[in-house]
Parts: structure tokens; sequence; C-alpha cells
């Protein structure tokens, strides 16, 4: 009888013990499968681990820099998607810039990285936080393309991967500033776009401007400087007038209208850099108007190879 029971009591410790090694078992798995972050907007969110569906909208230079490929790539109206990354991301369906809320839903992200603040207006982030973790990225205009990675990476687990990609492209700028030394040294350079026969033109601390006069250091041109103080966006309308007193020793010219007017004024044809035969053209598709590691790396090596 004595036997007995202890037989029995060492049963039930034993099935206690494995029923709470199993719990604890279990609970750990859950709680390695998630990590909580804190967004650039406050929100407390539960990111997983290993995100296999993400939704990042604008933000796709940054995951493929990062190895990642979205559930959705970002588009503006019809056909309109960032060219430039199609060798990753070519086959990836497109999901609108400002995420309808039905359209989310329907690709099932199990992570949404939002890249600015001006996306979730109305209320938006709770919508979105039904549907999946919902993570805000650094944002607003002195957030820099590398704080944006390394949040993005951060989020992913790709911390390593984000040095990796600085390094790399920090190494590119200083080689570039090498072999391009007497092009660049005491020479000035300006960014134009055109679109619907208008001219735009970048602020010297903006996108590509960051790059062109911070990074790789071309002189700003005085109606650069003029555009850049008053500037709310990356890019400035500018008259035709005010380019052909333009005293750029380069003009880089993202022509998104090749069929435009302005081309065949005289005023455009009196701009130094055109009449020097400096003017050096890369098309509405290129890099040219985004941000991110691959965009600008893209552009290093556009000028690497007119300037050569």
């Amino acid at each position: 009888m004595f036997k007995k029971i202890i037989l029995t009591t060492v049963s039930v410790l034993t099935l206690l013990s494995l029923a709470a090694c199993g719990q604890s078992s279990e609970t750990k798995d859950t709680s390695s499968d998630v990590r909580t972050l804190t967004d650039a907007q406050d929100h407390k969110v539960d990111v997983p681990k290993k995100p296999k569906r993400i939704i990042a909208s604008y933000l796709e230079d940054y995951l493929v820099a990062l190895d990642e490929k979205p559930v959705a790539q970002w588009t503006v109206g019809e056909g309109k998607i960032q060219h430039y990354l199609q060798d990753k991301l070519d086959g990836i369906p497109t999901i609108n810039y400002d995420l309808p809320y039905e359209d989310v839903l329907k690709f099932e992200p199990d992570l949404l990285l939002i890249g600015s603040d001006g996306t979730l207006e109305g209320g938006k982030y709770k919508e979105y936080a039904k549907i999946a973790p919902t993570y805000v990225v650094k944002n607003g205009e002195d957030v820099t393309w590398r704080e944006q990675l390394e949040d993005i990476a951060k989020v992913l687990g790709k911390e390593d991967k984000a040095k990796k990609v600085e390094t790399d492209y920090d190494d590119l700028v200083k080689q570039t500033k090498t072999d391009l030394k007497d092009k660049i040294e005491g020479k000035s350079a300006a960014v134009l776009w055109v679109t619907n026969n208008s001219a735009f033109m970048v602020a010297s601390n903006r996108s590509s401007g960051e790059l062109i006069y911070k990074e790789l250091g071309f002189e700003v041109p005085t109606l650069t400087k003029d555009i850049s103080e008053k500037a709310t966006s990356d890019f400035s309308q500018v008259s035709l007038e005010s380019l052909s007193q333009l005293d750029a020793d380069y003009l880089f010219l993202v022509n998104s209208d090749t069929g435009a007017a302005m081309f065949k004024d005289p005023l455009w044809s009196s701009i130094p850099a055109v009449k020097n035969n400096h003017l050096y053209e890369f098309d509405g598709n290129s890099s040219w108007l985004y941000n991110g590691p691959i965009a600008y790396t893209k552009i290093i090596e556009n000028i690497k190879d007119v300037l050569k």
C-alpha cells in the first residue's frame, strides 16, 4: 500500500513537471516569435522576428538593400513604379501609395512599415493595426536615408547588414571623389527635373542635392542656393529665364518629358552648361527622383559614367 502511494505520488509529480515544462517551453517559443518595439509615433508594436509578408510603401529601396522582398510594391497611378528596383522586384504586384485599407487587407501582410506620418492622417493607424503589426519608421525633413535604413534594420533584426550597406556606400563615395577629383574640385553642378514642360531644381540639402554637394563635394551654384533657401520639397520649380543665368559647370537633367517645348527655346540653348556640352541626361525611370542607399548608389554610378 505504501509503495502504491509512493508510485502514485511520483507519477503525479512527473506529470505536473512535464506539464510545467511544456507550458514553459510554449511560452518561451511564443515570446521568441515577436519583439515589442517603439516606433516614430511612440506606438508599442509587437513586431514578428521573421516577417514573411511585408508591405513598406515607398520604402522598398531599404528592403531590397537589406535583402528583403515586400509582398506588394509602391505605385502612383497606372504603371508608375520605382523602375530602378525592378531587377529585384520584377513580378511583385503593386499597391497604391496611399495604402487603401481593402488592398492592404487583400495582401494579408504580417508587417506594415509606414514611411510617412501623412499616410496615417484621419485615424488610419488603428485600421491598419487591426490587419497587421504597424510600425511607423522615422521620417520627416531632417531624417536621413541612413536613419531610415537603421530603423528598418532594427525592426527586421538586420543591424549588421545595414552597417555593411552604409560602409559599402561610404567606400563608393570616397573612391568616386578620388577617381573624379579633377572633375569635382572647384566645379559646380545642378540637378534639374523636367516634366510636363516645366523645370524643377533640386535643393542643395535634399535628395540628390545632399549627395551632389555634401557628399561628393560639388560647389553649389548661385541659383541653387537661392532656391534652397525657400524650398519646401526636394524639387522647386524654376523658370527658363532663371535657368539661362545658371552658373553651373555641369547640369544633370532628369528628363521625364523628352518632347518638352522648352528644349527648343533659345533660352535653353543659352544655359552655360548646355552651350558647353556639359549637359548629362537621364530618363524619368532612373533613380534620381528617389531616396535610399540603392537610389544614391545608382546616382553615383551615373555620375561616374558621364564624367569619367
